[in-house]
């Protein structure tokens, strides 16, 4: 499963779709919409690497009613750690939807008890799972998850985290679910968060996306606190954003797979918020009309923020603006 489309950059819609983004995504959806649990497990068994299906899993958990066919597939095969694992995401998917995003003020005491009862449900069958498969990334994946939605603290987010580094020790998935706990919002701090996302990108091989961490705690800091603006623009964050996507997204080696579509949307989303649109182009220009709601979300009007940044990046570079 991998996502190989090269943008012109034009202005046009923006697809945040990930089964219209990331190349063999559909095939699983249609698999799953005709009730083809077999054929579904087949292509879930078949990701060529332990992104592409925790991806896989994660995309395929917000399909309404998928929870239906991963039932029926649990009843028929107890043992199956993959069906568990999906209808387990199904189960946290669920339940963060009717917690909404909103802050947890903003949350009534019900929508917080049917939130708890999905992910504890959840929580129940992923602790069987990792137990059985302890390497299968998608399942610590959600418990990280769980571990935020539950308020388990960061300590055993980070237990849970290191308990899948030991077979997968650069999983982004996993980083990017964690770094969301060391944000002040789930009860980390900036510095944590930064020192998190910096050394993941450090220790992760030459090529490899972990990079985009760092563009998305800067985003994070934007959004989240009135400090985080300024910095956004400073020369030292700009270079430093430039430096590691140069060691990542730009290596010549690199190899994004599944992940090129969010790393690319996290810096062409950085440099753009922080002014610096000459630098988003590239990223905009692989991106073309594809980009991921991960962060793109958080803006009022995310297709026309999309677009608005997109053409000013564009305009910056043909005009050989200067830093």
């Amino acid at each position: 499963m991998t996502s190989t489309h090269v943008g012109t950059g034009r202005p046009g819609g923006v697809s945040f779709d990930p089964f219209a983004t990331v190349t063999g995504l559909v095939t699983l959806r249609d698999a799953a919409l005709r009730g083809d649990w077999p054929g579904l497990r087949g292509l879930l068994e078949g990701c060529a690497t332990a992104d592409a299906q925790t991806l896989a899993v994660g995309t395929l958990a917000e399909l309404p009613g998928v929870e239906r066919l991963l039932e029926q597939a649990v009843a028929a095969e107890p043992g199956d750690a993959l069906a568990r694992t999906l209808l387990a995401a199904r189960y946290v998917d669920i339940g963060w939807g009717i917690r909404s995003r909103a802050q947890a003020s903003a949350v009534t005491r019900d929508q917080a008890e049917q939130f708890h009862a999905w992910l504890r449900t959840a929580e129940r069958i992923l602790i069987e799972v990792c137990a059985e498969r302890p390497d299968l990334a998608a399942a610590w994946t959600t418990r990280l998850m769980t571990a935020r939605g539950l308020e388990l603290g960061l300590a055993e987010a980070r237990r849970r985290y290191q308990r899948l580094a030991v077979h997968h020790p650069h999983h982004l998935a996993a980083q990017e679910q964690l770094l969301q706990m060391l944000c002040p919002k789930w009860g980390g701090t900036w510095d944590d968060a930064l020192a998190f996302a910096r050394e993941s990108a450090a220790a992760a091989p030459p090529g490899y996306p972990s990079g985009a961490l760092v563009a998305t705690v800067h985003v994070e800091r934007w959004i989240d606190d009135d400090d985080g603006r300024p910095r956004l623009t400073a020369r030292e964050v700009r270079d430093e954003l430039c430096a590691v996507a140069m060691r990542s997204l730009w290596h010549p080696g690199a190899d994004l797979g599944v992940h090129e579509v969010g790393a690319h949307s996290a810096f062409a989303l950085a440099f753009s918020l922080g002014g610096h649109a000459r630098e988003a182009a590239p990223h905009f220009r692989v991106l073309g009309d594809r980009a991921t709601l991960h962060l793109w979300r958080y803006l009022n009007n995310p297709a026309g923020s999309y677009a608005k940044f997109r053409r000013a990046a564009l305009d910056a570079e043909a005009k050989g603006g200067a830093r």
